[in-house]
């Protein structure tokens, strides 16, 4: 088959790898017929290195049809349509039960410390073969895969994969009051759709953050209001109290993560890191490494004092800093982690089955065949061609 293989940093190749094959009994194969390119991919293509192996399969964010189940598989049958949640979890074990799956006990990473296995996502997250190929092994047939209905296109449902639940998760931990309000930092897929998931439950100000043209005028055409960071850097904070009556925000969501805008030393250090040789990298980042941590302190300012900060965009560093003086005085809550798809399924799954109440039929900005793929990392890395999310069809 046809697989997106990390090749080195900024290096991404499709080549003709071997087939998937049945390897537990409850194992099904998906032929994969669209699969998404998330933000957090452009971690690996940058910074993560240390932690993936040439011709290791990326992506995380697949859809496609059940061609051949294994033997103790009764919840699918071969044609089923499927959306491949991104951590692989059991379903059955005591985290799962508590709605934790990112946790899962039965795939967490114990070599790294690690929680639940995803798939498309280094060592440190089980080296499990991704989404962005022609076909997929997906354990836990029985729990695992979402079976979604015939009829509407794959843009419909291919977000259960990942955005949906990241954002919505996000923005429920952000724990708005009804009425209240938001910011949203970075307005890229997650941040994006966390603004139109924030307005559909009832927030009443929200606002959104960002660089980028394209972003910001979007975000703006859903009611969103933008505030655009190249204007207010200096400001921000000022911008969004003269917005709250002085007080900043009920929540922030920091939709952004380890390469935010802003600190060229840090930058600096993690291209420096990905750079040296595995044996040297991947100690240095496990027990030193920092990220660039711009949007979190800024999410720690603009929020009000006794508001919650909701933390969705990917975090890699050891040794990051914390304001931690700021944060106890402000009284400010802190929730975070990878989302639990299954835990926001029923959630979810009923505004996309009628109607498309959050406008994902329309979300994607690229369509894209999965020969393209390396074409399509390197614009979503420097954000041109207006690329916001691309689908890939293999």
């Amino acid at each position: 088959m046809r697989a997106l293989t990390w090749q080195g940093r900024r290096e991404v190749r499709v080549e003709t790898v071997p087939d998937p094959r049945i390897e537990q009994p409850d194992d099904v194969i998906i032929r994969v017929t669209s699969t998404g390119i998330c933000g957090s991919d452009l971690h690996l293509y940058e910074v993560l290195g240390p932690f993936l192996d040439p011709g290791d399969i990326l992506g995380h964010e697949a859809m496609g049809i059940v061609v051949e189940t294994g033997p103790e598989v009764n919840a699918l049958s071969v044609g089923d349509r499927v959306v491949i949640p991104f951590n692989v979890s059991c379903g059955t074990c005591f985290m799962c039960s508590q709605g934790l799956h990112s946790q899962c006990e039965t795939t967490q990473v114990r070599e790294y410390g690690s929680g639940a296995a995803l798939f498309g996502y280094t060592k440190l997250y089980g080296q499990v073969p991704g989404g962005q190929a022609e076909y997929v092994r997906v354990p836990f047939g029985n729990q695992l895969p979402i079976k979604v209905p015939e009829g509407p296109a794959d843009d419909r449902f291919v977000y259960l994969s990942d955005v949906l639940p990241t954002a919505w998760q996000a923005f429920d931990y952000a724990a708005v009051p009804p009425g209240g309000s938001l910011t949203v930092l970075g307005l890229g897929p997650i941040g994006a759709m966390a603004t139109r998931i924030a307005q559909h439950r009832g927030a009443g100000l929200v606002i959104g953050v960002d660089l980028v043209d394209e972003r910001l005028e979007r975000a703006a055409a859903h009611g969103v209001t933008c505030l655009d960071l190249r204007r207010h850097e200096k400001d921000l904070l000022e911008a969004v109290r003269e917005l709250t009556d002085g007080r900043g925000t009920d929540a922030v969501i920091d939709a952004v993560g380890m390469e935010a805008h802003g600190n060229p030393m840090t930058k600096a250090a993690q291209w420096g890191t990905s750079l040296l040789p595995d044996a040297l990298a991947r100690p240095f980042m496990e027990k030193a490494g920092i990220d660039r941590l711009s949007a979190l302190y800024t999410a720690i300012d603009v929020v009000r004092r006794g508001g919650t900060v909701s933390v969705s965009g990917v975090y890699g560093g050891a040794l990051d800093p914390l304001p931690l003086l700021r944060m106890f005085d402000k009284q400010i809550q802190l929730r975070m982690g990878q989302a639990n798809v299954w835990r926001w399924v029923p959630d979810i799954l009923p505004l996309l089955t009628d109607t498309d109440l959050l406008g994902v039929d329309s979300f994607a900005t690229h369509h894209l065949p999965l020969e393209q793929a390396p074409e399509a990392y390197a614009a979503f890395q420097a954000k041109q061609d207006g690329m916001i999310k691309t689908l890939l069809r293999p």
